[in-house]
């Protein structure tokens, strides 16, 4: 085989072609680039989706205990201990997922304010 030959490979078909039309990257007032707010908004979003799972995670245990407290009344008074505060880990997780959120809503207004597309006239 001959060395002019370039073999494309799915994911890298046409990589020359690519990088040649790419266009110069437009950098908001703030010197952040789309890139940047996309980047900002996609972690607030993967971590908003942590605390969901953590507070998911941590109120099933809460009525797992709840159900062993039931269960085992030689020990109750341990299971509801824990359940309590697995209750609280579950609370707190939420309200990591709730402040993500609106961090998440925070950083999409913001690059929308950075790209000229909001007036305030007031």
């Amino acid at each position: 085989m001959s060395e002019e030959k370039h073999h494309h490979h799915l994911f890298h078909h046409n990589k020359d072609k690519e990088e040649e039309s790419l266009v110069e990257e437009v950098t908001y007032s703030e010197g952040k680039t789309h890139e940047d707010y996309e980047k900002e908004k996609k972690h607030h979003k993967h971590l908003e989706h942590v605390g969901e799972l953590g507070a998911a995670g941590a109120s099933a245990y809460a009525l797992h205990e709840k159900h062993k407290a039931k269960k085992d009344p030689e020990h109750a008074h341990k299971h509801k201990i824990e359940e309590e505060i697995a209750a609280a880990a579950a609370v707190g997780a939420g309200g990591f997922a709730f402040h993500e959120h609106h961090e998440k809503k925070e950083a999409k207004k913001e690059e929308k304010e950075a790209e000229g597309k909001k007036h305030h006239f007031f």
